[in-house]
């Protein structure tokens, strides 16, 4: 049987060395007895020498864009923001990404750090189920021409730095308005990030295999602007309808994108870009909505 998963790459959450110390070189180990090629990030070499203190375990460091293109098995170690940043940099759309929790709210990472040898055994068997999850465009156009594009997995949400103030924007699709809003800020939300900033913020829980997008006010100015779910084939554009200082798309909270009244923004469904994740089989939906926030309990 040819060995189908042999390179795998392994992405850390940003900055924590304590909380890897045993964990990760116990991983390490376990994959190097399969014979597994394990690659870090160059750029994590500084980190990796406190974690892997006085080991002799092997592995190489190479730059980051490497692992995101020519790994056969993403293994990412953090919480959603760790494998959201996987998602939104990798490479190749087919590599499957196999996300370990170290916390508790994790809700997109399917495996817990105390349980997911079992589902990593299975995985590099090619025993495994994934789901693959469109990737969202956030595009700024000036005078018609783009300037600035870049992608999101939960949400994209428009704001004012600083101090809380109100702003207008327009909001529309191809061929109508939608509403124009007055309000602190706006969130337009894929079904994943439904429940994250969008669930806070008054927003409807949209079950993953939905393919709807979620346009959700921030203290809206009004009480008739409510949260709307529209099909993903539709294009939203959103424009400032005053001269106002710049306001800041910003994408799953990792990166923004700076824009004014001069700006058009565009937010669709990206035509090919995807993250596949590896499914826990023993994880369900509507039981992890229970455990995580704790829905539907009296």
């Amino acid at each position: 049987m040819v060995d189908r998963i042999k390179n795998i790459g392994i992405i850390l959450k940003p900055k924590a060395v304590h909380e890897f110390s045993t964990i990760l070189p116990n991983l390490v180990e376990w994959l190097s007895r399969r014979r597994k090629n394990i690659f870090f990030a160059l750029e994590e070499k500084e980190r990796l020498d406190k974690i892997f203190l006085n080991s002799k375990l092997k592995f190489k460091l190479v730059p980051k864009v490497d692992i995101l293109k020519e790994s056969d098995l993403i293994i990412t170690m953090g919480g959603d923001g760790t494998l959201i940043g996987t998602a939104r940099s990798i490479k190749t759309p087919n590599i499957p990404i196999f996300g370990i929790n170290m916390g508790n709210l994790g809700f997109i990472t399917e495996f817990s750090k105390h349980e997911y040898h079992d589902g990593l055994d299975e995985t590099l068997q090619g025993n495994f189920t994934s789901r693959k999850l469109p990737l969202y465009k956030a595009e700024s156009f000036r005078k018609g021409s783009l300037v600035k594009s870049s992608y999101f997995l939960n949400d994209a949400v428009i704001s004012k730095s600083g101090i809380s103030r109100m702003f207008s924007v327009s909001i529309e699709n191809d061929d109508e308005n939608i509403y124009n809003l007055a309000g602190d800020g706006l969130i337009l939300s894929s079904p994943v990030g439904s429940t994250a900033y969008s669930l806070a913020a008054g927003g409807p829980i949209v079950h993953p295999s939905v393919k709807s997008i979620i346009i959700n006010p921030i203290c809206p100015h009004s009480l008739t602007h409510r949260p709307l779910v529209l099909p993903d084939k539709e294009n939203i554009w959103i424009k400032l309808l005053k001269h106002e200082d710049e306001l800041y798309l910003t994408l799953d909270g990792q990166e923004a994108i700076t824009f004014t009244k001069h700006h058009r923004i565009r937010i669709s469904k990206a035509a090919r870009k995807q993250a596949n994740i590896v499914i826990n089989p023993d994880r369900e939906y509507f039981r992890t909505l229970k455990e995580k926030f704790r829905h539907g309990r009296r």
